[in-house]
């Protein structure tokens, strides 16, 4: 597809397009690509979205071509000998959000919809760009700014000896404002596990199953599996989603005393992957008997943080054996998929804050909103430090208002423009 934008969009089509075209908004029409000399190259669908109606606002034209690159690329170099200029990244959301269109918590949950691997991702920044975010700061705005108004009256009246604003109601004001505000930026622990998922190692002695749990995993075949100890030398990474959570697997060199160089080096990227993921599973053989190796990976992945342990083969338990038997891992077949679900979920359990799913709507994912809401609930405590202290209403307002502007910020209410040039400069071209 090739998108022009702006009051010349209608002109710059139509000399690159056969027929003549009499422009109806929001009416697709079929059209030729031509080229200098009238010779068709495509035939194409144009669509035409007239202002304000449409994705930036003003006048826009969507050319559906066919796939072909070298079509496309002629379909631009026309338009641009016709007098159009190529569109800066993120140029197209950055003038919808110019026009008023959209706020810019909606224009960069429009970039995480494009970076989205997993559909949960999607889901999540689709209901940003349809404006969650923006409608949990209203109820929290709002009333901030009834309390500047009403403090600010206040000060007119202070000559008269009226008090319109005493302590006790300030503060139950304010005290709601800062809660809402806390609990907004306390929901980015759980939107940056969404936006950017975690890193797991999967580690263990050789032949235990880890490349086979890794593909399981994975739903496909990724690693290569033998019955050959030592056959993952190097680390082999893919991200697998996992209750929507993008989780980058690692499949790690089996950790055994090794003289052989290179798989001493591959051992050596195992321990180095341990120590950088989020959260480790050590993989065991329950087909036998648990070796001192077994137990010293399971140390060193407790003395470094979040881990689990899975135990792999236990279709190859007799039943007998089962009997009265404790494993405090998780049982799983790689071969057979049992106890699979059990540890996606465990996983799951354990990378997720608790409750985090229910209160997915409308959580922030950008590390420049929870910085901002950090900002505001700093102020709006001095605030009530302020109003506790009996400090002047004069000076109080100077918090309130300093609380008010990271809020603005957020939703592009006060944001300069390096700002924006930051944000909008991450997007692909032709958004």
């Amino acid at each position: 597809m090739v998108r022009i934008s702006g009051s010349e969009a209608r002109r710059v089509a139509g000399e690159i397009l056969r027929p003549p075209i009499s422009w109806q908004a929001w009416r697709a029409q079929l059209v030729e690509l031509i080229d200098v000399h009238g010779q068709t190259v495509d035939q194409a669908v144009a669509t035409f979205f007239e202002a304000p109606r449409s994705y930036t606002a003003e006048d826009l034209i969507e050319i559906s071509c066919h796939g072909s690159p070298v079509v496309l690329r002629h379909a631009i170099e026309r338009a641009l000998a016709a007098g159009a200029r190529l569109a800066e990244p993120g140029e197209f959301t950055l003038r919808a959000f110019l026009h008023g269109r959209i706020d810019l918590p909606q224009a960069e949950a429009v970039r995480d919809l494009i970076e989205a691997t997993t559909l949960y991702q999607a889901r999540i920044a689709a209901q940003q760009a349809g404006g969650s975010v923006s409608r949990r700061l209203a109820p929290l705005k709002e009333p901030l700014l009834e309390l500047i108004a009403l403090l600010e009256a206040g000060i007119d009246f202070a000559e008269d000896d009226i008090s319109v604003a005493p302590p006790e109601e300030i503060l139950r004001r304010l005290v709601p404002i800062i809660e809402g505000i806390r609990q907004l930026a306390e929901s980015y622990r759980y939107g940056a596990l969404v936006r950017e998922g975690i890193a797991m190692a999967i580690v263990g002695r050789p032949n235990v199953g880890k490349s086979s749990l890794f593909n399981r995993l994975l739903e496909q075949d990724r690693a290569i599996v033998t019955d050959i100890p030592g056959t993952t030398r190097d680390l082999v990474s893919e991200t697998a989603a996992i209750g929507g959570i993008p989780v980058k697997l690692y499949d790690t060199a089996g950790i055994r005393d090794a003289s052989e160089l290179v798989e001493s080096l591959g051992i050596e990227r195992s321990y180095q992957a341990m120590a950088d993921a989020d959260l480790t599973l050590v993989v065991v053989d329950l087909s036998q008997p648990l070796e001192r190796d077994d137990f010293a990976l399971i140390a060193r992945a407790q003395l470094q943080g979040r881990h689990l342990v899975a135990g792999n083969k236990c279709d190859l338990l007799p039943n007998r054996d089962r009997e009265g038997w404790e494993f405090s891992g998780i049982p799983v077949s790689a071969l057979t998929c049992e106890g699979i679900p059990q540890l996606r979920q465990k996983i799951l359990n354990d990378i997720a804050p608790h409750g985090a799913f229910e209160q997915e709507t409308g959580c922030i994912t950008s590390l420049r909103h929870e910085q901002l809401l950090r900002e505001s609930a700093t102020y709006l405590e001095k605030a009530r430090g302020a109003v506790e202290s009996h400090i002047p209403h004069e000076m109080l307002l100077l918090d309130l208002y300093a609380a008010l502007r990271p809020i603005d910020a957020i939703t592009g209410a006060t944001t300069a423009d390096d700002i924006l040039n930051r944000i909008f400069s991450t997007f692909c071209i032709g958004k």
